[in-house]
């Protein structure tokens, strides 16, 4: 059964990528399978396929959730006391009714090679059923304990860096054949210790999984095997990369380079598309394991993180998020996010939309968010209960704290969990008891919320790490928030996509941010869209190169320069340059960092720069093409120029409505509940008590249990929340 999951994603793979997948299959395989049954996979497929077929229905849907999960990640192993018994008092209290345990104690589960130690597991297993709590296990993969490193040291990972030294987590070779081997043991010990426990729920493989930057001489040489067979040859390989550059040209196999000291952009976002592939296999290769344990109502699932800026913030650039959560039966995140006068819920959303559409739409879990989290976040009164309730409203299943106590020594001790390290009852926690009421008292009309949105946000690992090759001030993550921001704001409810997403059509429109490396097919699909009636919204930067990172040699946009309806052969860093446009008021700084100077072949001009030399070219177009229209945005500039620009987007697609009117703080996010009803939330991210006019159908306000007409003021008190399911 384990070898299933990984035919599934074979078969739902292109055609183009079987070799690459076939690979995967017997490297992912902990069993010798000679070379030569892979290479007669091919001529199984369509065995293959009805196989994957009658088992994949089972795997690509997760168990059907009976009710929201509130919970926290319960470490009994970090206690200085014995105190479980107080703990799930506790927490009983305070409405959790599920905690996530033993994914970061390997060290503790197998204190020698083979010697386990499932003691902490089975008292909190035990405890938490009898208390009627559900708990998710966590494979313990994440941190490796001391006596692997002594008998295996080439376990610790060497990056561009040099080798790892031990002590902190994520510190390991995630392709290391020894990790690999004593991974797969511990979490074989463990869950055939636990299968049969009637409290689990489902599991969590590893824990914010990345390739943590391996480099080393395995890794590169598991590089240059992927590379011979992405290329027929090495005359295709070189020139897809123009390796004749500085005479980095390739003429043997053997003489492959290292990675770690690469100019080329291409063969660079090359190694970082492989170290990417690694994660996908890796959290493949352990749900396939876990598969072969769990039971039918049993979920699997990944904590995903985003791109750190502080706090969670943009596309994660070492995961490639939609093809790591095919082997999941349920998508999870770990969010982030500044608090009190800060807290503005943009991360909460942005980060909900992503894992939402990670999988279709589907329902997702909260596996980690905080509750006081680092001294900064402490959150005010009330913030609490408006974060709760924010994931819920983009589509969360489950809101699980990071974690239930704070730490007492080692590296965390700044990091306060639901509780202080006195343990005691606080104002926090104190909250966090009306959730966990609430959330109770709501399931069957808050669980499983779904979304149907028409704006979408295209978004591209490989864009994004090609950008960085590029290097000239921009980042790809700022870029992309600086254009979901607004969506945001004005309340425009929105997906995430990514090149694999197959239907673009179902969106009226498409935003595209810095599309710096990308294949002729996918920009096609782009023309297509706009073709058959689509609003792009592209900007600067998009089509600049093809998948190799090579550089289009046509004329600029490439490849999008017939559906936007210009070209350009010229761009600079400005200085003082402003926008010409009734549109958008002139400042002298409006435009920063990157400019095009557009050329329109067919497209209508709606911004000039206003400069004595760049004054002739335009900066902002528009283009009927087809049935469509494609906006192009040739420069980098400000927030309020860029909030315009996505306003004027939505309303010529026709998508600006009531709930537009309302503005930021005031947030409304919207959808229909498993009883067929549409639910609207209504939030307050400020300190200042706000009021908003209900515009939809007569219902009934959720926490106070209040009848509501439509054209009614609703009050929203600070950092307030109300929530009206409609008749």
């Amino acid at each position: 059964m384990g070898g299933v999951a990984l035919i599934v994603l074979l078969c739902q793979s292109k055609a183009g990528e079987m070799d690459g997948l076939l690979y995967r299959l017997r490297t992912c395989f902990t069993l010798p399978y000679p070379a030569t049954f892979f290479s007669q996979m091919h001529k199984l497929l369509p065995a293959l396929l009805l196989l994957a077929l009658s088992f994949g229905r089972v795997l690509a849907q997760a168990p059907k959730q009976d009710k929201l999960l509130y919970g926290v990640a319960y470490y009994d192993e970090y206690m200085p006391y014995d105190r479980l018994a107080q703990d799930v008092q506790m927490m009983k209290a305070a409405g959790i009714n599920v905690v996530r345990i033993a994914e970061s104690t390997w060290s503790t589960l197998e204190p020698q090679e083979g010697k386990f130690d499932f003691s902490h597991v089975d008292r909190v297993l035990n405890a938490m059923h009898k208390a009627g709590i559900r708990v998710i296990i966590g494979t313990p993969t994440y941190a490796v304990p001391t006596w692997l490193v002594r008998k295996y040291p080439d376990v610790l990972a060497v990056t561009n860096h040099g080798q790892n030294q031990y002590g902190p987590r994520q510190n390991m070779d995630i392709s290391n054949p020894d990790y690999r081997r004593h991974a797969e043991a511990v979490i074989r010990a463990l869950l055939g210790h636990v299968k049969d426990h009637p409290a689990i729920i489902g599991y969590q493989v590893d824990n914010e999984t990345k390739a943590y930057g391996t480099a080393g001489p395995a890794v590169q040489k598991q590089f240059v095997q992927y590379m011979q067979r992405k290329f027929s040859s090495l005359d295709a390989l070189n020139k897809a990369y123009g390796l004749d550059y500085w005479s980095n040209r390739i003429n043997a196999w053997e003489d492959f380079p290292s990675m770690v000291g690469t100019i080329n952009a291409g063969l660079g976002s090359e190694f970082n598309r492989f170290q990417r592939q690694l994660v996908t296999d890796f959290l493949a290769w352990q749900a396939a394991l876990v598969r072969e344990y769990k039971k039918p109502d049993q979920f699997i699932t990944q904590n995903f993180d985003l791109g750190w800026r502080g706090h969670s913030f943009g596309i994660q650039p070492e995961v490639d998020h939609f093809a790591a959560a095919k082997a999941l039966d349920v998508a999870g995140i770990d969010i982030y996010h500044p608090s009190q006068d800060q807290l503005t819920g943009t991360e909460i959303a942005f980060g909900g939309d992503v894992t939402r559409s990670m999988k279709g739409g589907q329902n997702y879990l909260v596996l980690e968010t905080e509750a006081q989290g680092f001294p900064q976040w402490v959150p005010y009164p009330g913030q609490l209960r408006l974060q709760a309730f924010s994931h819920l409203a983009s589509g969360a299943n489950m809101v699980e704290y990071w974690h239930w106590h704070s730490t007492h020594n080692s590296f965390e001790t700044y990091w306060k969990g639901l509780l202080s390290q006195d343990f005691q009852p606080n104002p926090v926690y104190d909250e966090a008891k009306t959730i966990g009421r609430d959330f109770q008292r709501l399931s069957s009309n808050l669980l499983n919320l779904k979304k149907t949105n028409k704006v979408a946000i295209l978004f591209s690992n490989e864009a994004l790490t090609a950008e960085g090759w590029f290097r000239n001030g921009l980042d790809y993550n700022e870029v992309l928030r600086s254009f979901y921001d607004p969506l945001y704001r004005h309340n425009v409810g929105c997906d995430l996509v990514d090149p694999s997403s197959p239907n673009l059509n179902q969106y009226s429109l498409l935003i595209v941010p810095m599309l710096y490396a990308a294949p002729a097919s996918l920009l096609a699909r782009l023309d297509q869209y706009v073709q058959q009636g689509g609003h792009l919204l592209v900007t600067y930067r998009s089509g600049f190169s093809d998948e190799h990172v090579q550089v289009r040699s046509s004329m600029q946009p490439g490849g999008l320069s017939k559906v936007c309806g210009v070209t350009y052969s010229l761009f600079t860093t400005p200085s003082g340059v402003g926008l010409q446009s009734d549109a958008y008021p002139a400042d002298k700084g409006q435009v920063t960092n990157w400019i095009e100077l557009l050329t329109p072949t067919t497209a209508k001009v709606l911004a000039r720069y206003e400069h004595p030399a760049w004054g002739q070219y335009a900066a902002i177009t528009e283009n009927q093409y087809g049935k469509g229209l494609a906006t192009y945005v040739g420069c980098h500039t400000t927030d309020a120029v860029v909030d315009k620009l996505v306003t004027d987007a939505v309303k010529k697609a026709n998508l600006w409505g009531i709930d537009q009117e309302l503005q930021f703080p005031l947030i409304t996010r919207v959808g229909l509940n498993q009883r067929r009803k549409q639910v609207h939330y209504y939030f307050n991210y400020s300190a200042t008590p706000g009021t908003v006019r209900y515009p939809h159908g007569a219902g009934k306000e959720l926490l106070a249990g209040m009848a509501v007409r439509q054209g009614q003021e609703l009050q929203l008190g600070p950092w307030g929340v109300q929530i009206v399911e409609e008749k």
